[in-house]
């Protein structure tokens, strides 16, 4: 499918501006801490500064996803990434501040309202992704999150970097201009989006409704695992990796073997997911893989294999593949799925799953440093990476179940299809329906009421065939 111009502009700007937002919230990794002590401030005060725009993210997305399409999406896009800039450039000054309480009060204050900023930025872009690229959601999708990937990844370099340059306030002030930019590009080329179901103004579903569908439940459960696990890496593998004395820069390149197949294999994910394999089995896959890295990089107490650099190099590796797998394709199920539950296929569907997307990862996000510590000082690294396999496993079993449960209530081609009823009616091979044997009539699902129908019968509604 041919992309129109709207469309090129849209995932130019949504490239730039989720790559400058990465870097802005994550530059101050490498240098903040040592500022922080140097203000009399102890590693649990500004370890919670870091964790706080995590949490925030998690309780604010719901809010947002439920209310975008009465806010708006361009709107709510736009001040998202302004409200990001703006405070990553305050949080360049704070080295201005001498009082420690005054010094953390105020990193957290900052820290909170960017989380906010950022949370609306990522609700309302999901959501206009979706709008836009209806027949490329999980592409699309992918090649966004490499962007943002790349951009958490250049973010803590690029801010070492300017900060050895210019000093504490130079990669603040600097990188929040170009995020400033980026903000004025896409203000000046995204379109307004205006909700299109019928009853504009009366709030057709809910948080609570969404999550109440199993199939979601599952997605948003698979989405919590997966950011415990990135969380859970960020957290332990430096001091797990300490034995092997391994230089600083040798240590950044294992980090980036982490990041860097999902940034290499998401597009991959997203297409497959879009034409070709069911998202679920994806994401089952994905989950095995990510199983199969923590039980090597433990390595799993029942192995008895030693830890060393071509061990811990593979499983890095396949946990960068593995958690990409599930995250790209947990996405693309839940629009999907949303849809064929009843919920209307418009900007406000979209934004409740974008925000229950966004709140489940940031929740696992917290978490998983979280837990990490605590069961590396309880444990050690090898019993506490059992924790991160069984929340795998489980996302493995649980998906392999609901699947065997739908298989037996609908008709399954493995994707999702979008045809009209009455291309239904003329060209049932056409519209992506099974034909069948045996005389039987094609069946479709009804989008208002998750009903199946007879190609034959009257109706002017579009349908999902699954």
């Amino acid at each position: 499918m041919a992309y129109t111009r709207q469309q090129w502009l849209t995932l130019i700007v949504f490239a730039i501006a989720d790559f400058c937002s990465a870097v802005c919230v994550s530059l101050q990794a490498p240098f903040y801490p040592m500022m922080a002590e140097s203000k009399g401030a102890t590693p649990t005060q500004y370890g919670f500064v870091f964790g706080i725009f995590e949490l925030t993210v998690f309780i604010v997305s719901p809010i947002y996803g439920n209310y975008l399409y009465k806010i708006g999406p361009k709107f709510m896009f736009n001040a998202g990434i302004f409200t990001t800039a703006s405070t990553c450039i305050l949080f360049g000054f704070l080295d201005r501040i001498n009082d420690c309480n005054a010094f953390i009060g105020l990193s957290f204050a900052i820290r909170i309202v960017e989380a906010m900023g950022n949370s609306g930025f990522l609700t309302a872009s999901f959501s206009i992704i979706a709008k836009e690229f209806p027949e490329n959601v999980g592409a699309t999708f992918a090649c966004l999150e490499t962007c943002f990937g790349l951009g958490m990844i250049v973010g803590p370099t690029l801010g070492g970097a300017l900060f050895e340059l210019g000093g504490y306030t130079l990669p603040f002030v600097s990188l929040g201009c170009m995020l400033l930019a980026a903000a004025t590009l896409t203000y000046c080329i995204l379109p307004s989006y205006t909700n299109e179901s019928k009853g504009e103004e009366e709030n057709t579903g809910s948080m609570l409704q969404l999550i109440k569908i199993p199939a979601i439940a599952l997605a948003a459960y698979a989405i919590m695992a997966s950011s415990i696990s990135i969380g859970f890496m960020q957290a332990t593998l430096e001091p797990h990796l300490r034995p092997l004395q391994l230089s600083p820069f040798q240590l950044g390149l294992m980090f980036v073997l982490n990041g860097l197949p999902y940034g290499l294999f998401a597009p991959v994910w997203g297409f497959l997911c879009d034409k070709i394999i069911n998202p679920r089995i994806v994401v089952i896959f994905g989950a095995f893989v990510v199983v199969t890295s923590f039980t090597l990089i433990g390595p799993a107490p029942f192995l008895p294999i030693p830890t060393t650099l071509p061990i811990c190099i593979v499983a890095l590796v396949l946990h960068g593949t593995g958690f990409g797998a599930e995250l790209v394709a947990t996405f693309t199920s839940a629009h999907r799925d949303a849809v064929l539950n009843g919920f209307p296929d418009d900007i406000q569907t979209y934004g409740l799953v974008s925000g229950m997307w966004t709140s489940t990862f940031a929740l696992g996000a917290f978490i998983g440093p979280s837990a990490a510590g605590a069961l590396f000082d309880l444990v050690g690294f090898s019993w506490a990476t059992v924790f991160v396999t069984v929340l795998h496993l489980l996302v493995a079993v649980f998906f392999i179940l609901n699947m065997c449960c739908t298989a037996r209530r609908r008709p399954s081609t493995g994707i999702y299809t979008k045809i009209h009823h009455s291309l239904a009616q003329t060209d049932p091979e056409k519209a992506g329906l099974i034909t069948g044997t045996d005389d039987k009539t094609p069946l479709i699902r009804s989008i208002s009421d998750s009903s199946y129908f007879s190609a034959t019968s009257d109706s002017s509604e579009e349908y999902y065939v699954y």
